[in-house]
Protein backbone atom coordinates (compact mmCIF):
# COMPACT_ATOMS: atom_id res chain seq x y z
CA UNK A 1 0.00 0.00 0.00
CA UNK A 2 2.70 2.46 0.97
CA UNK A 3 6.49 2.58 1.28
CA UNK A 4 8.56 4.88 3.48
CA UNK A 5 12.35 4.91 3.41
CA UNK A 6 15.01 6.05 5.85
CA UNK A 7 18.25 7.01 4.09
CA UNK A 8 21.56 8.33 5.38
CA UNK A 9 22.60 11.68 3.93
CA UNK A 10 26.26 11.60 4.88
CA UNK A 11 28.89 8.90 5.47
CA UNK A 12 26.82 6.59 7.64
CA UNK A 13 26.40 6.80 11.42
CA UNK A 14 23.59 9.38 11.09
CA UNK A 15 21.19 7.77 13.64
CA UNK A 16 19.12 5.90 11.05
CA UNK A 17 18.60 3.18 13.64
CA UNK A 18 17.04 5.61 16.10
CA UNK A 19 14.81 7.05 13.39
CA UNK A 20 13.65 3.61 12.20
CA UNK A 21 13.09 2.56 15.81
CA UNK A 22 10.99 5.68 16.44
CA UNK A 23 8.95 5.10 13.30
CA UNK A 24 8.50 1.43 14.19
CA UNK A 25 6.97 2.36 17.55
CA UNK A 26 4.08 4.03 15.73
CA UNK A 27 2.52 0.66 14.86
CA UNK A 28 2.07 1.95 11.31
CA UNK A 29 4.30 -0.60 9.55
CA UNK A 30 3.76 -4.24 8.63
CA UNK A 31 7.31 -4.88 7.42
CA UNK A 32 10.72 -3.35 8.11
CA UNK A 33 13.14 -4.15 5.27
CA UNK A 34 16.86 -3.84 4.67
CA UNK A 35 17.81 -3.40 1.01
CA UNK A 36 21.62 -3.43 0.76
CA UNK A 37 24.93 -4.05 2.51
CA UNK A 38 25.94 -6.65 5.04
CA UNK A 39 27.50 -6.78 8.49
CA UNK A 40 29.77 -3.88 7.55
CA UNK A 41 26.98 -1.59 8.80
CA UNK A 42 25.41 -1.31 12.22
CA UNK A 43 22.47 0.26 14.00
CA UNK A 44 22.59 1.28 17.65
CA UNK A 45 19.22 1.77 19.33
CA UNK A 46 17.90 2.02 22.88
CA UNK A 47 14.85 0.18 24.18
CA UNK A 48 13.85 1.32 27.68
CA UNK A 49 17.33 2.83 28.00
CA UNK A 50 18.99 -0.49 27.19
CA UNK A 51 21.44 -0.42 24.29
CA UNK A 52 21.17 -2.90 21.40
CA UNK A 53 23.29 -3.17 18.26
CA UNK A 54 22.36 -5.02 15.09
CA UNK A 55 24.35 -5.36 11.89
CA UNK A 56 22.19 -7.41 9.53
CA UNK A 57 18.73 -7.68 11.01
CA UNK A 58 16.35 -4.69 10.66
CA UNK A 59 15.29 -2.70 13.71
CA UNK A 60 11.70 -3.91 13.40
CA UNK A 61 12.71 -7.01 15.33
CA UNK A 62 12.69 -4.94 18.53
CA UNK A 63 9.03 -4.02 17.98
CA UNK A 64 7.63 -7.39 16.92
CA UNK A 65 7.42 -6.44 13.24
CA UNK A 66 8.24 -8.73 10.32
CA UNK A 67 11.80 -8.12 9.11
CA UNK A 68 13.10 -8.75 5.60
CA UNK A 69 16.75 -8.92 4.53
CA UNK A 70 16.44 -8.07 0.84
CA UNK A 71 17.97 -9.59 -2.29
CA UNK A 72 20.68 -6.96 -2.63
CA UNK A 73 22.08 -7.71 0.82
CA UNK A 74 25.02 -10.02 1.49
CA UNK A 75 25.12 -12.31 4.52
CA UNK A 76 27.89 -13.75 6.64
CA UNK A 77 26.30 -16.94 8.00
CA UNK A 78 28.27 -17.00 11.25
CA UNK A 79 27.52 -13.34 11.97
CA UNK A 80 23.85 -13.97 11.20
CA UNK A 81 23.81 -16.90 13.64
CA UNK A 82 25.45 -14.74 16.31
CA UNK A 83 22.86 -12.02 15.82
CA UNK A 84 19.99 -14.51 16.01
CA UNK A 85 21.43 -15.91 19.26
CA UNK A 86 21.91 -12.38 20.64
CA UNK A 87 18.31 -11.41 19.86
CA UNK A 88 16.90 -14.68 21.17
CA UNK A 89 18.84 -14.29 24.40
CA UNK A 90 17.26 -10.88 24.92
CA UNK A 91 13.74 -12.21 24.33
CA UNK A 92 13.00 -11.03 20.79
CA UNK A 93 11.00 -13.16 18.35
CA UNK A 94 13.48 -14.20 15.64
CA UNK A 95 10.74 -16.09 13.78
CA UNK A 96 9.84 -12.70 12.32
CA UNK A 97 13.11 -12.59 10.37
CA UNK A 98 13.14 -13.63 6.72
CA UNK A 99 15.99 -13.65 4.22
CA UNK A 100 15.60 -13.25 0.48
CA UNK A 101 16.70 -16.45 -1.28
CA UNK A 102 18.60 -14.16 -3.67
CA UNK A 103 20.91 -12.80 -0.97
CA UNK A 104 24.54 -13.68 -1.58
CA UNK A 105 26.72 -15.40 1.00
CA UNK A 106 29.95 -13.89 2.29
CA UNK A 107 32.49 -16.70 2.18
CA UNK A 108 35.71 -17.18 4.15
CA UNK A 109 37.75 -16.44 1.05
CA UNK A 110 36.06 -13.06 0.75
CA UNK A 111 36.96 -12.15 4.32
CA UNK A 112 40.57 -13.25 3.95
CA UNK A 113 40.95 -11.16 0.82
CA UNK A 114 39.30 -8.16 2.44
CA UNK A 115 41.71 -8.22 5.37
CA UNK A 116 44.38 -7.06 2.93
CA UNK A 117 42.07 -4.45 1.39
CA UNK A 118 41.33 -3.13 4.89
CA UNK A 119 44.92 -1.90 5.20
CA UNK A 120 44.77 0.06 1.94
CA UNK A 121 41.13 1.09 1.52
CA UNK A 122 40.01 1.28 5.13
CA UNK A 123 37.25 -1.30 4.65
CA UNK A 124 35.67 -3.08 7.61
CA UNK A 125 37.39 -6.31 6.60
CA UNK A 126 34.05 -8.15 6.44
CA UNK A 127 34.43 -9.41 2.85
CA UNK A 128 31.55 -7.31 1.56
CA UNK A 129 33.13 -5.94 -1.61
CA UNK A 130 34.52 -9.31 -2.61
CA UNK A 131 31.11 -10.93 -2.16
CA UNK A 132 29.46 -8.30 -4.35
CA UNK A 133 32.20 -8.78 -6.94
CA UNK A 134 31.36 -12.48 -7.18
CA UNK A 135 27.65 -11.71 -7.30
CA UNK A 136 28.07 -9.53 -10.37
CA UNK A 137 30.54 -11.96 -11.89
CA UNK A 138 27.71 -14.52 -11.52
CA UNK A 139 29.91 -16.87 -9.54
CA UNK A 140 28.54 -16.33 -6.03
CA UNK A 141 26.53 -18.50 -3.66
CA UNK A 142 22.96 -17.51 -2.82
CA UNK A 143 20.98 -18.16 0.35
CA UNK A 144 18.55 -20.41 -1.53
CA UNK A 145 21.31 -23.01 -1.91
CA UNK A 146 22.39 -23.01 1.75
CA UNK A 147 20.54 -25.56 3.95
CA UNK A 148 20.89 -23.40 7.06
CA UNK A 149 18.57 -20.75 5.61
CA UNK A 150 15.74 -23.17 4.79
CA UNK A 151 13.53 -21.94 7.66
CA UNK A 152 14.41 -18.30 7.06
CA UNK A 153 13.77 -17.99 3.34
CA UNK A 154 11.37 -15.22 2.37
CA UNK A 155 8.54 -16.00 -0.06
CA UNK A 156 8.80 -12.59 -1.72
CA UNK A 157 5.48 -11.35 -0.33
CA UNK A 158 5.07 -7.77 0.86
CA UNK A 159 1.83 -6.15 1.92
CA UNK A 160 0.43 -3.22 3.83
CA UNK A 161 2.83 -0.49 4.89
CA UNK A 162 6.55 -0.95 4.42
CA UNK A 163 9.49 0.87 6.02
CA UNK A 164 12.86 0.41 4.34
CA UNK A 165 15.94 0.79 6.47
CA UNK A 166 19.05 2.17 4.83
CA UNK A 167 22.60 1.10 5.62
CA UNK A 168 25.55 3.51 5.56
CA UNK A 169 25.01 6.86 3.79
CA UNK A 170 24.74 8.80 0.54
CA UNK A 171 28.45 9.66 0.31
CA UNK A 172 29.44 6.01 0.65
CA UNK A 173 27.32 5.03 -2.35
CA UNK A 174 29.19 3.06 -5.02
CA UNK A 175 28.27 5.72 -7.61
CA UNK A 176 28.16 8.99 -5.67
CA UNK A 177 30.83 8.50 -3.01
CA UNK A 178 34.51 9.43 -3.20
CA UNK A 179 35.45 6.41 -5.33
CA UNK A 180 37.19 4.08 -4.59
CA UNK A 181 36.70 4.93 -0.88
CA UNK A 182 33.08 3.78 -1.01
CA UNK A 183 30.92 0.81 -0.13
CA UNK A 184 30.05 -1.84 -2.73
CA UNK A 185 26.30 -1.30 -3.04
CA UNK A 186 23.84 1.51 -3.59
CA UNK A 187 22.86 3.41 -0.47
CA UNK A 188 20.32 5.59 -2.30
CA UNK A 189 16.55 5.08 -1.83
CA UNK A 190 15.95 3.75 -5.34
CA UNK A 191 17.92 0.66 -4.29
CA UNK A 192 15.04 -0.24 -1.97
CA UNK A 193 12.90 -1.08 -5.02
CA UNK A 194 14.96 -4.28 -5.33
CA UNK A 195 12.71 -5.59 -2.57
CA UNK A 196 9.92 -5.83 -5.14
CA UNK A 197 7.76 -2.70 -5.27
CA UNK A 198 7.39 0.10 -7.85
CA UNK A 199 8.86 3.56 -7.13
CA UNK A 200 5.44 5.20 -7.29
CA UNK A 201 4.54 3.62 -3.94
CA UNK A 202 7.30 5.55 -2.15
CA UNK A 203 5.84 8.26 0.07
CA UNK A 204 8.08 9.60 2.84
CA UNK A 205 11.86 9.55 2.47
CA UNK A 206 13.35 10.34 5.85
CA UNK A 207 16.82 11.78 5.41
CA UNK A 208 19.13 11.23 8.39
CA UNK A 209 21.99 13.63 9.12
CA UNK A 210 24.06 14.70 12.10
CA UNK A 211 24.62 18.31 13.08
CA UNK A 212 28.29 17.61 12.35
CA UNK A 213 29.93 15.18 9.92
CA UNK A 214 31.81 11.97 10.74
CA UNK A 215 33.58 9.38 8.65
CA UNK A 216 34.89 5.91 9.48
CA UNK A 217 37.77 4.45 7.49
CA UNK A 218 40.06 6.02 4.91
CA UNK A 219 38.98 8.97 2.78
CA UNK A 220 41.16 11.81 1.46
CA UNK A 221 38.23 14.16 2.08
CA UNK A 222 38.60 13.35 5.80
CA UNK A 223 42.35 13.70 6.39
CA UNK A 224 43.81 12.48 9.68
CA UNK A 225 44.85 16.07 10.39
CA UNK A 226 41.22 16.76 11.36
CA UNK A 227 41.83 14.67 14.48
CA UNK A 228 44.37 17.28 15.61
CA UNK A 229 41.74 20.01 15.76
CA UNK A 230 40.89 20.43 19.49
CA UNK A 231 37.26 21.41 18.90
CA UNK A 232 36.59 18.53 16.52
CA UNK A 233 38.36 16.15 18.86
CA UNK A 234 36.11 17.27 21.74
CA UNK A 235 33.04 16.67 19.58
CA UNK A 236 34.22 13.14 18.79
CA UNK A 237 34.90 12.34 22.43
CA UNK A 238 31.66 13.77 23.80
CA UNK A 239 29.66 12.29 20.93
CA UNK A 240 31.25 8.86 21.46
CA UNK A 241 32.09 8.69 17.79
CA UNK A 242 33.25 5.11 17.36
CA UNK A 243 32.11 2.74 14.61
CA UNK A 244 29.36 0.34 15.76
CA UNK A 245 30.86 -2.41 13.59
CA UNK A 246 34.62 -1.87 13.96
CA UNK A 247 34.93 0.27 17.07
CA UNK A 248 37.26 2.58 15.11
CA UNK A 249 37.27 6.26 16.07
CA UNK A 250 35.41 8.29 13.48
CA UNK A 251 37.02 11.38 11.97
CA UNK A 252 34.92 14.45 12.77
CA UNK A 253 34.38 17.56 10.68
CA UNK A 254 31.90 20.41 10.63
CA UNK A 255 28.63 19.81 8.81
CA UNK A 256 29.20 20.31 5.08
CA UNK A 257 25.95 21.95 4.09
CA UNK A 258 26.93 22.04 0.41
CA UNK A 259 27.33 18.27 0.24
CA UNK A 260 24.20 17.83 2.34
CA UNK A 261 22.14 19.82 -0.18
CA UNK A 262 23.40 17.57 -2.98
CA UNK A 263 22.54 14.43 -0.98
CA UNK A 264 19.04 15.71 -0.19
CA UNK A 265 18.21 16.64 -3.76
CA UNK A 266 19.54 13.50 -5.43
CA UNK A 267 18.08 11.14 -2.83
CA UNK A 268 14.70 12.88 -2.87
CA UNK A 269 14.62 13.04 0.92
CA UNK A 270 11.59 15.10 1.93
CA UNK A 271 11.82 15.02 5.72
CA UNK A 272 15.23 15.84 7.19
CA UNK A 273 16.17 14.83 10.72
CA UNK A 274 19.36 16.12 12.37
CA UNK A 275 20.70 14.27 15.41
CA UNK A 276 23.43 14.97 17.99
CA UNK A 277 22.32 18.60 18.45
CA UNK A 278 22.96 18.16 22.17
CA UNK A 279 26.68 17.55 21.58
CA UNK A 280 27.31 20.98 20.06
CA UNK A 281 25.07 22.59 22.67
CA UNK A 282 27.08 21.07 25.52
CA UNK A 283 30.31 22.34 23.97
CA UNK A 284 28.78 25.68 22.94
CA UNK A 285 30.46 25.43 19.52
CA UNK A 286 28.41 26.05 16.39
CA UNK A 287 29.96 25.82 12.92
CA UNK A 288 29.23 24.45 9.46
CA UNK A 289 30.91 24.46 6.05
CA UNK A 290 29.39 26.01 2.93
CA UNK A 291 31.27 26.30 -0.35
CA UNK A 292 34.50 25.24 1.39
CA UNK A 293 34.28 28.07 3.94
CA UNK A 294 33.60 27.65 7.66
CA UNK A 295 30.65 29.62 9.01
CA UNK A 296 30.43 30.24 12.78
CA UNK A 297 27.30 30.95 14.82
CA UNK A 298 26.70 32.45 18.25
CA UNK A 299 23.94 30.01 19.24
CA UNK A 300 22.37 26.74 18.15
CA UNK A 301 19.19 28.63 17.28
CA UNK A 302 21.19 30.76 14.85
CA UNK A 303 22.76 27.65 13.31
CA UNK A 304 19.41 25.89 12.98
CA UNK A 305 17.81 28.95 11.39
CA UNK A 306 20.58 29.26 8.79
CA UNK A 307 20.60 25.54 7.96
CA UNK A 308 16.81 25.42 7.67
CA UNK A 309 16.72 28.50 5.46
CA UNK A 310 19.35 27.06 3.12
CA UNK A 311 17.55 23.73 2.85
CA UNK A 312 14.16 25.38 2.34
CA UNK A 313 15.60 27.56 -0.42
CA UNK A 314 17.69 24.96 -2.24
CA UNK A 315 15.74 21.72 -1.72
CA UNK A 316 12.29 21.88 -3.33
CA UNK A 317 11.14 18.42 -2.15
CA UNK A 318 11.69 19.03 1.56
CA UNK A 319 8.62 19.82 3.67
CA UNK A 320 9.92 19.01 7.16
CA UNK A 321 13.17 19.74 9.00
CA UNK A 322 13.62 18.50 12.57
CA UNK A 323 16.45 18.63 15.10
CA UNK A 324 16.94 15.99 17.79
CA UNK A 325 18.79 16.60 21.02
CA UNK A 326 18.02 13.23 22.62
CA UNK A 327 21.08 10.99 23.03
CA UNK A 328 19.06 7.75 23.00
CA UNK A 329 15.59 8.13 21.56
CA UNK A 330 13.41 10.27 19.31
CA UNK A 331 9.79 11.20 19.86
CA UNK A 332 7.91 9.85 16.83
CA UNK A 333 5.30 12.61 17.12
CA UNK A 334 7.97 15.12 16.09
CA UNK A 335 8.71 13.40 12.81
CA UNK A 336 5.38 12.42 11.27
Amino acid sequence: MNVDICVGLAWGDEAKGKIVASLSKSGHYDYICRWAGGCNAGHTIYIKDKKYITHLIPCGIFFNIKCIIGPDCVINIEKFKEEIAYLTKHGFNTNLIKVSPKCHIVQDKHIQEDIEAKKIMGTTGQGIGQCYRDKFARSGIRAESVPFFKDYLWDGHLGGNILCEGAQGFWLDINYGNYPYVTSSTTLPYGACSLGFPPKLINHIYGAAKIYDTRSGIDPDFPLSLMDDPELRCIGELGEEYGSTTGRPRIVNWLNITKLITAINISGANSIIFSKVDILEKLDIYKCIKNNSIISFETMDDMKKTISNIITTECPYVYSIKYSDSPHNMDISKFL
